[in-house]
């Protein structure tokens, strides 16, 4: 017993209040969600698969998280890239980004991965990642007009 609670009482009587019926959430997982494809942009698959074992294994975890709709667990949102850019920050002995898209609906596009040695990110990264945007954003609105 707690010291100095007392029971809840009645303003009517000094008989103890009846309980509050008990509030149960449940939850619910769909189990057959679809999971969305990666889509690796130019030479990001081998660029995540040049990364030490520790790093690459991290990056497939967050991109698997972002597969089921999930965030990873420490990320950044990229806007000198481009609307809608995010990276993943791996951190380990050395520093490790995956750009990635994730709007649209068919794919989660992979723009770029690399390490990361300054505590700036280097302008030929982000201008990659950009190009890649880009040339993502053309294809797209090709298939469009077909």
């Amino acid at each position: 017993m707690v010291v100095g609670w007392r029971p809840p009482y009645s303003r009517r009587c000094n008989s103890i209040a009846a309980p509050r019926p008990r509030v149960v959430y449940k939850m619910v997982y769909n189990h057959q969600m679809e999971e969305r494809p990666l889509a690796w942009l130019g030479t990001s698959l081998a660029d995540v698969r040049a990364f030490p074992e520790e790093a690459r294994r991290s990056a497939g975890f967050q991109l698997r998280r972002v597969q089921q709709g999930l965030m990873p667990t420490d990320w950044k949102t990229m806007s000198t890239v481009g609307s809608g850019v995010t990276e993943i920050r791996l951190r380990g002995q050395l520093e490790h980004r995956v750009l990635y898209i994730a709007k649209f609906d068919e794919a989660i596009y992979v723009l770029h991965a690399f390490e990361k040695k300054t505590q700036r990110t280097r302008k030929a990264d982000l201008d990659l990642a950009r190009r890649r945007l880009r040339d993502l954003e053309d294809l797209r609105r090709a298939r469009k007009e077909r």
